[in-house]
């Protein structure tokens, strides 16, 4: 008596969604659009963040500020390194995202995964040392001690490159939350699922909940209520169109946001990592202290 063949086995698909504040919710209008491949094929159905999904990550980065900022530069440096160790373990899965999401070969996938891995651990390991190079004892004329502190500016809202699904994410993220910020990050809207798997990351690490929210869809739909809205301090527009750069920055002037454009070489995420996007993160603190008490 013949034995009859099993069934197929159905794989179990992943939902995508957003993070925010530590968990992982579905946009609160139910929206969602296909994500497609190089050659147009489709992946999977992500999650479109809303104007409410927005100001609800707005709202879970701004609780984080205290304890992200108030933490030791030692510790912090500890807690993103130890996404780079999870990042590491997780690359074959990041390899097989970013070969779907870019169209790279094997090889050159490998080379941007670690890339990635590499670039978290340089921001990392400036925890405890960009103070030393922002901050400075100045010289005074009269009985004062006279130090410059760099602090963190507090939620900075970025919006990742649209062409990088992976390491131009890290590039625009890891700078801004290593000296205490916190985060909404916009996924490249074309190429979201390497940074849906990074969120992954983050809420098995010891990230605290709301210190990195991503948020997936329309990057010309959210970032407008990014740019002016009142709690955010600071905004990256790397992943804004050129022909909606201009109107941000202005949104964003209205409240006095700091804004950072990559105008420059130094200011490229394509670049070498550099000390300038982390300065740009910074505000600087002077602390007079009289001598001889």
């Amino acid at each position: 008596m013949s034995e009859t063949a099993p069934a197929p086995r159905l794989a179990v698909r992943k939902t995508y969604k957003l993070y925010i504040g530590g968990a992982f919710p579905r946009s609160e209008s139910g929206r969602s659009y296909a994500v497609t491949d190089h050659k147009d094929r489709f992946l999977a159905n992500a999650a479109m963040a809303s104007r409410k999904d927005a100001r609800d990550a707005v709202s879970a980065a701004r609780k984080a500020v205290a304890g992200w900022s108030g933490a030791t530069a030692y510790n912090r440096g500890q807690v993103l390194y130890r996404v780079a160790e999870l990042l590491e373990g997780r690359r074959s899965q990041f390899i097989a995202e970013v070969r779907a999401a870019e169209g790279l070969g094997a090889r050159a996938a490998e080379t941007v995964v670690d890339a990635a891995i590499d670039r978290w651990v340089w921001y990392a390991g400036w925890a405890d040392k960009i103070s030393q190079v922002r901050g400075a004892a100045n010289p005074v004329a009269g009985p004062y001690y006279n130090f410059s502190v760099a602090e963190a500016t507090g939620v900075a809202a970025v919006l990742a490159p649209q062409d990088s699904s992976l390491l131009g994410f890290v590039s625009v993220v890891a700078p801004a939350v290593v000296s205490g910020n916190t985060v909404i990050a916009v996924a490249s809207e074309s190429r979201p699922l390497p940074a849906v798997t990074l969120s992954e990351v983050l809420a098995t690490s010891d990230v605290p909940g709301g210190v990195i929210n991503i948020l997936t869809g329309r990057t010309a739909e959210i970032a407008p209520w990014l740019a002016s809205h009142m709690d955010v301090n600071a905004i990256d527009l790397t992943g804004a169109a050129d022909d909606a750069a201009d109107d941000l920055a202005e949104a964003a002037a209205d409240n006095l946001k700091r804004v950072v454009r990559p105008r420059s070489a130094d200011g490229d995420w394509t670049g070498s990592p550099s000390l300038h996007r982390m300065h740009a993160y910074l505000e600087t603190k002077t602390v007079w202290h009289p001598t001889g008490t």
